[in-house]
């Protein structure tokens, strides 16, 4: 498959309304914009590196125009002006780029990654105005918090595909974190998100058993490097969303792995996500869980997460709720959550969450 430097493609607009337009610049705009970041990322002088998915930048201008600086690394940006059709950048090579608005007045941009950023850390270099644009505030961050934990059901892995036959390329490219559970959820709830999800981990076991740091290793850190710390500490999210065992339980245990048994596999899955969630209670003390699990593996993970909520109740939780989903299609890449599933996952979370009227009370 072709991997373009980049595209742009617009994306379902009605033909009366025009869009914005995408375009490499040579002039080199100074004056940044203030931005309001969602997710996380590690300041550096060239911008911001990232790697955990989901991340976006908010910002305003008055004016025209704007500059987005982007470094090196793959990405799928989505480009959103004044909460319009998004405008898709693939792959763009390292550059600035103009974003123009059809008229001349105060706008709201959300540059949103979209893609999975396992490969390595990207790249963004921030928005900068150009000559007859004034920078505004930065948006505010919203009231409602909520934190995505988990797999490649959490990325949002393939999930716009229209086959479940992908190569590695079009799994890539078909991965769309802003339409899965993540981004409905969070536009259901007009809440900040941050997305902590790495395709293939788990809580103590990776996919087939390949050796690489599972999401609870992986979690403190900024990057996949473990060494960047991540700085978490001006983040509350009032519910925390955990998606985790799809990795520890669907392949049949191999020869070599640390396990004897299935049961020692239980009892060492158990064990690491109660302390796991334990140890996010810490952080977050009137936070809400819900820990959701599909029906996958004949149902050993759905029994398995309820056997965690079990633990972690008879410890004196109590805000917390299990959510099994049922019925999936599973028509994105390599049998993935498709648009439809993710639609209904994020209704069922929805659910559980407007079942605890006093979740957005709490800080």
């Amino acid at each position: 498959m072709s991997r373009p430097l980049i595209a742009a493609l617009l994306l379902t607009l009605p033909a009366t309304a025009p869009a914005q337009t995408i375009t490499p610049t040579t002039e080199t705009a100074t004056r940044p914009v203030p931005l309001h970041i969602g997710g996380r990322v590690v300041p550096t002088g060239a911008g911001y590196q990232r790697q955990w998915p989901g991340t976006y930048l908010d910002a305003a201008f008055r004016g025209r125009a704007v500059d987005l600086n982007i470094g090196p690394g793959d990405v799928s940006l989505r480009i959103i002006l004044d909460g319009g059709a998004p405008v898709a950048l693939v792959r763009p090579k390292p550059d600035r780029y103009r974003i123009t608005a059809p008229t001349a007045g105060r706008h709201r941009l959300r540059i949103a990654v979209v893609s999975e950023s396992q490969a390595g850390a990207t790249t963004l270099g921030g928005l900068f105005a150009p000559t007859g644009t004034t920078p505004l505030p930065a948006p505010k961050a919203a009231a409602r918090r909520i934190e995505f934990i988990g797999d490649s059901h959490t990325v949002g892995y393939g999930n716009t595909s229209t086959s479940r036959d992908c190569t590695e390329a079009q799994v890539w490219e078909t991965t769309d974190t802003s339409q899965g559970i993540a981004g409905r959820l969070g536009q259901r709830y007009a809440a900040d998100t941050c997305v902590n999800a790495i395709s293939g981990r788990g809580i103590v076991r990776n996919y087939g058993g390949f050796a690489a740091p599972t999401v609870p290793q992986a979690y403190p850190y900024a990057l996949f490097d473990a060494k960047t710390p991540a700085d978490d500490a001006n983040w509350r999210p009032q519910v925390i969303v955990i998606a985790l065992g799809t990795n520890d339980f669907s392949t049949p245990l191999k020869p070599g792995e640390r396990w004897a048994d299935r049961a020692a596999l239980h009892a060492d899955y158990e064990a690491r996500y109660v302390a796991f969630v334990q140890s996010l209670r810490r952080r977050d003390p009137n936070a809400f869980f819900v820990l959701w699990a599909t029906d996958l593996a004949d149902g050993e993970i759905t029994r398995e997460v309820q056997q965690v909520a079990t633990k972690l109740r008879a410890t004196g939780e109590t805000r917390l709720a299990v959510v099994p989903v049922t019925g999936l299609n599973f028509g994105g890449c390599h049998y993935h959550p498709d648009l439809t599933d993710d639609a209904k996952i994020a209704a069922a979370i929805g659910s559980a969450i407007d079942a605890r009227p006093d979740v957005w009370k709490r800080r």
